[in-house]
């Protein structure tokens, strides 16, 4: 895998780094994540811009003081359910660093992302498995195991939470800003309530994986 960041040097590390992120509230306008390291400390957090939950077209990535790391944006009009990634606070005029986009071909969905700075532009990531049931992976353009969204396990009592709380597996120099960005695309996306349905109203991205790549 090649490294380097995409949003920010400072949310990469050098080991598999695992983040628990939590959705807020699911039902109200202003909603967002948290997201949290190993020692539970906050990493970062999202709020969304926009007074109608149905009809929010951007959210705003920030670091633990607030600061704009990243804003994504959906692009309208779009044959194919699009959204930008913009560094820091977008302004007008300015470029995206990435695009993320979702096509399906015979009933089935895929999720690619492209890169148009940062670290490689010109690269493109695939995004296979069902961000609703929270369990996907992301691939480099190499086919190699980037990063992984998968359901959280509490430990002590060996129980499976539910999908408002996750976990976000990073492999080494991969940017968790970004990754973090992507989440709330696919979160969006599958939001949408339009696409394939897996019994709960959200679209799958396929195909599925099973398994999980990276250790707990």
């Amino acid at each position: 895998m090649r490294g380097g960041a995409v949003v920010e040097n400072g949310f990469t590390w050098e080991e598999e780094t695992h983040l628990t992120v939590l959705k807020t509230s699911r039902f109200f306008a202003g909603d967002g994540f948290t997201a949290y390291d190993s020692k539970g400390e906050l990493v970062f957090r999202v709020d969304s811009y926009g007074t109608d939950i149905s009809d929010r077209g951007e959210l705003v990535l920030m670091d633990t003081s607030g600061r704009c790391l990243l804003t994504v944006r959906r692009k309208r009009p779009s044959l194919h359910q699009r959204w930008e990634g913009y560094l820091g606070e977008r302004a007008d005029g300015q470029k995206p660093i990435f695009s993320v986009r979702r096509s399906s071909i015979i009933g089935r969905s895929a999720v690619t992302v492209e890169l148009y700075g940062g670290g490689s532009p010109g690269e493109e990531y695939q995004i296979e498995g069902s961000f609703a049931n929270r369990c996907c992976t992301i691939y480099d353009a190499a086919k190699e195991l980037v990063a992984e969204i998968r359901r959280k396990v509490d430990a002590s009592a060996h129980v499976v939470l539910g999908k408002d709380v996750f976990s976000l597996c990073l492999k080494p120099g991969f940017d968790g800003a970004f990754a973090m960005g992507l989440v709330l695309v696919l979160d969006q996306i599958n939001g949408d309530g339009d696409g394939d349905d897996d019994g709960d109203g959200l679209p799958e991205v396929y195909p599925p994986n099973e398994d999980s790549h990276l250790s707990s």
